[in-house]
């Protein structure tokens, strides 16, 4: 039987995949750390080129949990998928290394595990449902967000508003008894039908964020969202 979790005895596993991210990574581990609650840090480095794998060994190793290096650039999934297998918290998170997100949220994201009926599965940050700070971002960027995700509640039956969020929340055993086969930005859709399928508690929680341009390192693109489409084809009828 599972321990009843509170604010006081929750272990995070944070899953950050990264792949040329030396401007920000040190920044976010830092922050990550300090975030008020017992963490497992996870870093996937995913055959960065720009130094990143040499800012980790040199300076970041000593600070986080567990590090994983992959031998070639497989991907944000790829990441994802090898960083739960050696989670052993008892909520997993997915955090990028960009700063679009604020591991000070977690708090946010905790709240149906630790407070009130404590029965989530699966917690999603939305950067559209608007009850807190928000940095208004490229409408195109948005539109394109909020059609996939719309496309993903009707396929899967979920009233989401965000399924694209980066920040993702479940409980350990849920995640990993999820086989995640997308090894880019399909991982999104895909695992929101999967965890639809297996009738998951599904909370969706208020969150900032500040968005990054296409100049600043941003990485998803045109070709990701219609591998998205077809992933919430896929894995709703096709899996």
């Amino acid at each position: 039987m599972s321990k009843e979790l509170t604010k006081e005895n929750v272990v995070v596993s944070v899953v950050i995949p990264c792949y040329n991210e030396k401007d920000t990574l040190e920044h976010l581990i830092e922050t990550v750390r300090n975030c008020g609650f017992q963490t497992e840090i996870i870093l996937v480095d995913d055959k960065s080129t720009d130094g990143t794998r040499e800012l980790i060994v040199s300076k970041l190793a000593g600070k986080v949990d567990k590090v994983l290096f992959h031998k070639k650039n497989m991907g944000k999934g790829a990441g994802l998928r090898h960083g739960f297998k050696v989670a052993t918290g008892d909520v997993v998170i997915v955090q990028d290394a960009d700063l679009e997100y604020d591991p000070k949220e977690f708090d946010k994201l905790l709240a149906p595990f630790v407070y009130g009926k404590k029965d989530a599965d699966v917690v999603y940050g939305s950067r559209y449902a608007r009850g807190t700070q928000y940095r208004v971002e490229s409408f195109y960027h948005s539109l394109g967000n909020k059609l996939l995700t719309l496309l993903s509640n009707v396929c899967c039956d979920l009233s989401l508003t965000d399924m694209e969020t980066c920040y993702k929340m479940f409980r350990r055993e849920v995640i990993q008894s999820i086989d995640i086969k997308e090894n880019r930005f399909g991982f999104e859709p895909e695992v929101t039908a999967k965890i639809a399928r297996r009738k998951d508690k599904v909370y969706e929680i208020p969150i900032s964020y500040n968005p990054r341009t296409f100049e600043q390192g941003k990485k998803i693109g045109i070709k990701d969202a219609i591998r998205a489409f077809y992933c919430i084809i896929r894995y709703n009828f096709f899996d």
